[in-house]
């Protein structure tokens, strides 16, 4: 058999120097790839080709690179490809949802990369009626390079469709009109806005909210159809950079809720649709560290809240004539350590969905006797969801429940008789047998003696004697909690004998809300030192082996994987970044960035404030880049991502290669035709995630030592 020919890999792009220097609270900061950020990256935004061509040259260069050094996996690729894909049922539907005459759901089409939106009549017998399909996702991305179907609502007439839709991946979105009975759009058509869309109830018009020039949702109209959109009512203008707004109805379907909030404070303002005056009301004025959600039931509003020192909040009830924090009575006390994630309100019962001991449950509370029932399951590790759907006076209750192991199952639960029926289990068309695989809630112990949470996947034939390779996940920011559910994807690396974790560290709300407190802003490094701790202990209890670990993160996950790449490089075999948030004192310095301002809350204002400056400096994976060696490293980026931008990873990548003295190698792949979630269609964003598990089974299982040849 002749060895395939082979040919020396190209050079690793070497980003041009160019000096860049600023002080900035009397520290000089040094920045040679500033130069890699686009003066004019809001037009960037509207249309990838406005990017300056000494840029591109080098983006594409880094993607020139990463398909050299990977062209070993291509054919990995591949087969990781089509098992994924093998997993994904393709003409999928979900189950009907029901709403006064109809039933409505989305689906796709065998081989389709985007949904179906449909519904059918409602039939008392229970009968299938006949389908209509309203918008075909498909057929509008059709000839697009990018494509991503944003809000659908129908009108509370059941007449009209309007539906948002992003064409570029900078999440401008514009929304449209459609008659249900013609199926064409109507003349009214909205640009730059968020995507969501609330009706009122006449049907006659419908809220939304337009992101202003610097990209952030700030401004609330009212389009009244048939009216150019110049002529919209201006319902709210956010003054406050820092603040983020977004509309929502009350499962009622009788107030508009406009909130507006930061990380730790909010403020809600309500349109009444029974009222003719349309008048706008506040809830409570916003007070700093204040945070707080509405609900409405009969004569009160029906309030989450933090108030009084309720840190994992509490259910409060107010009247709607004085909804202001004085009338507020305590419904659901605060408890500490059960963190109250969410609640919604069905005739005569109050749903919320809870989280206690890292675990969550559905609890149901009857407004009129007050007695309670509660939804949980036996596992070790799983998740749980709650979807209240469209109907306000209804006895069924639907949530979704999945562990690691086992598919995602959707029930309807009776609320009077406390049965649950199973309406459907997830499909996995290529097989899945979850007896064959072991979900472990284990626990890392960090340097302070905090105990971190870790959710592990293995199959049951997976040795633990620190033979197996370990991906490692981990993310960590805004209280954002990692669930425990079914993730199809990873399992084409546990079927190859990987062990999958999830790192449960400070930063999110996993144990609660003080978990979260404990790793923001000047605490923020305990979140780095859970991830290190987690993977440690994952190797001293065999479930893998120093230096067999491959760590993966996204966007504020992206800036853990940059920060642990810093600090523990030795343990790790390989690096995924994606979309990582890695430059971040240059970004939380720059007020003009989309997402700054209100990031001040998160990680605290260096601008303003000299020690949060100093915090940042400390950590931020960009600045503390260090002469040693780095494992090998996969940083993805998107070029149209408004949230953590392309020259991000480019930046990183550019210092990484020029400061470090071994390991590596560091690569670099910007979609160029997309932003921050990659791909848009359900089949073609497995590319990328074909791309980063392949580079995470070389990295474990061949190294890099003959990175400097590739196939001919």
């Amino acid at each position: 058999m002749t060895q395939a020919k082979r040919k020396t890999a190209p050079a690793p792009p070497i980003a041009e120097r160019r000096r860049h220097a600023r002080v900035v609270h009397g520290v000089t900061l040094e920045d040679d790839y500033d130069w890699l950020r686009a003066g004019n990256w809001r037009d960037v935004l509207r249309d990838p080709r406005a990017l300056p061509a000494d840029i591109r040259d080098h983006l594409e260069a880094e993607n020139g690179y990463c398909r050299a050094l990977m062209a070993p996996t291509r054919t990995l690729q591949r087969e990781l490809f089509k098992e994924m894909r093998g997993r994904i049922k393709e003409d999928d539907s979900d189950v009907p949802q029901p709403h006064g005459p109809y039933l409505y759901y989305e689906r796709y089409a065998k081989g389709g990369e985007h949904p179906l939106i449909c519904r059918r009549p409602r039939h008392p017998s229970g009968g299938p009626g006949r389908e209509q399909v309203l918008l075909d996702a498909d057929a509008l991305a059709r000839g697009k390079e990018f494509f991503d179907l944003g809000d659908t609502a129908h009108s509370p007439d059941h007449r009209l469709l309007a539906w948002s839709a992003d064409e570029a991946g900078s999440e401008l979105h514009c929304i449209r009109v459609r008659d249900l009975d013609s199926g064409l759009d109507l003349d009214d058509r909205i640009d730059d806005t968020d995507g969501d869309i609330v009706w009122a109830s006449d049907s006659r018009s419908f809220i939304y909210v337009r992101l202003d020039a610097d990209h952030r949702p700030s401004r609330v109209y009212r389009h009244r159809l048939g009216s150019p959109a110049s002529e919209d009512e201006l319902l709210h203008e956010e003054t406050d950079p820092g603040m983020f707004v977004d509309i929502d109805e009350t499962q009622s379907g009788r107030f508009l809720l406009i909130s507006i909030a930061d990380a730790d404070t909010s403020e809600v303002r309500i349109v009444d649709f029974e009222d003719p005056s349309g008048r706008l009301a506040i809830i409570a004025p916003r007070q700093t560290g204040r945070q707080y959600s509405v609900e409405h039931h009969g004569d009160n509003f029906i309030i989450r809240t933090d108030a009084g020192g309720a840190e994992d909040f509490k259910l409060v009830t107010a009247p709607i004539a004085d909804p202001s924090p004085g009338a507020w009575r305590d419904l659901v006390p605060h408890r500490p350590g059960r963190l109250i994630l969410h609640h919604v309100c069905l005739k005569g019962r109050l749903v919320r969905l809870e989280r206690e001991d890292g675990l969550p449950r559905i609890v149901i509370r009857d407004l009129a006797d007050g007695a309670e029932s509660r939804i949980a399951f036996d596992e070790e590790a799983y998740g749980l969801g709650l979807d209240a759907g469209y109907e306000f006076d209804t006895t069924t209750l639907r949530f979704t429940y999945a562990s690691m192991a086992r598919p995602a199952e959707t029930y309807d639960y009776d609320m009077a008789s406390g049965e649950r029926r199973l309406l459907k289990r997830q499909e996995v068309p290529s097989g899945h047998d979850p007896a064959g695989y072991r979900v472990r809630r284990v626990f890392a112990t960090a340097g302070d003696g905090a105990t971190v949470p870790v959710s592990v996947l293995h199959r049951a034939d997976t040795p633990l004697d620190g033979s197996a390779p370990c991906l490692l996940y981990g993310y960590g920011s805004y209280g954002a909690a990692m669930s425990a559910s079914f993730r199809r994807n990873p399992l084409s690396l546990v079927d190859r004998g990987f062990v999958y974790a999830i790192a449960h560290v400070r930063g999110g709300t996993d144990k609660g809300q003080r978990w979260y407190l404990d790793g923001k802003r000047d605490r923020k490094s305990n979140t780095f030192t859970d991830f290190i701790a987690a993977g440690e202990m994952l190797a001293q209890t065999g479930f893998t082996a120093r230096g067999r670990i491959v760590a993966q993160g996204g966007s504020a996950g992206g800036m853990l994987m940059g920060a642990v790449a810093n600090m523990a490089p030795e343990l790790f075999a390989g690096i995924v970044a994606e979309v990582p948030f890695v430059d971040v004192l240059n970004t939380i310095l720059d007020e003009t960035l989309p997402l700054t301002p209100p990031e001040w809350q998160e990680w605290g204002d260096p601008i303003r404030d000299a020690a949060a400056f100093a915090t940042i400096r400390s950590y931020s994976p960009y600045d503390n880049v260090a002469a040693q060696a780095y494992p090998p490293i996969l940083a993805m980026g998107g070029l149209t991502d408004p949230r953590v931008t392309y020259w991000e990873p480019a930046k990183w990548v550019a210092r990484l290669r020029a400061t470090m003295t071994g390991g590596g190698p560091v690569l670099l792949h910007t979609n160029m035709e997309a932003g921050h979630g990659g791909a848009a269609g359900r089949f073609d964003s497995l590319k990328e995630v074909a791309l980063a598990y392949a580079f995470a089974i070389h990295a474990v299982e061949h190294g890099w030592a003959e990175a400097n040849s590739v196939p001919d």
